[in-house]
């Protein structure tokens, strides 16, 4: 039971933190709302690994996820 609260509490901390990451990157790329959601991911994963501020709890969720777990949340906003 504690092991499903920690897994839904990680769950919204990263869903929040991608929309924070999110906003972050269409500064950088004002065009990004009419790229597909496979490029976005791919622009997200490339903005985690090299120029995103993230503290270690934020890498630490963030770093696990690869372009299609990304795509995937993308896709439930």
């Amino acid at each position: 039971m504690l092991q499903e609260k920690r897994e839904d509490l990680d769950a919204e901390k990263r869903k929040k933190l991608l929309q924070r990451l999110i906003t972050e990157l269409s500064r950088e790329y004002p065009d990004l709302y009419y790229q597909s959601a496979s490029e976005i991911a791919r622009q997200m994963r490339s903005y985690i690994a090299g120029g995103a501020h993230l503290n270690a709890e934020e890498r630490a969720l963030m770093e696990p996820l690869g372009q299609r777990d990304i795509e995937v949340l993308l896709s439930l906003h």
